[in-house]
């Protein structure tokens, strides 16, 4: 059996979550209203979003990756590789790198990351 790396680990994640996002959709055009009333306080539940203090770990790394779908820009295949290599190496998840001139800062001078704590 291959060893599989946390690239390709990360890139099945993405993966995954897109093909959820993708049903998540259909039912949305089925019943409107779908995303906001139902899915999004079970995907915050599961995803342990408002548990402060919490700290983010690969149970719940899934779910942030489907909840980091349901905004405009899907995640980022090199921030989600960084939160993975975080997680399984037992260190927090750290910030992105500095953004572009001319892009959107996250709150508070952060830069974003998938953990939407």
């Amino acid at each position: 059996m291959a060893n599989v790396t946390t690239k390709q680990l990360a890139e099945l994640l993405i993966g995954i979550a897109r093909a959820q996002q993708a049903m998540i959709d259909a039912i949305e055009s089925q019943r409107a209203g779908y995303k906001l009333t139902h899915l999004a306080p079970v995907l915050t539940t599961a995803a342990k979003i408002r548990n402060t203090g919490h700290v983010p770990t690969l149970m719940d790394f899934p779910a942030r990756i489907l909840l980091a779908h349901q905004g405009r820009n899907p995640p980022d295949l090199a921030q989600v590789l960084r939160d993975l290599e975080a997680l399984l190496s037992g260190r927090p998840i750290a910030p992105a790198a500095p953004a572009a001139p001319g892009s959107i800062n996250a709150p508070a001078g952060r830069t974003p990351t998938i953990d939407r704590t």
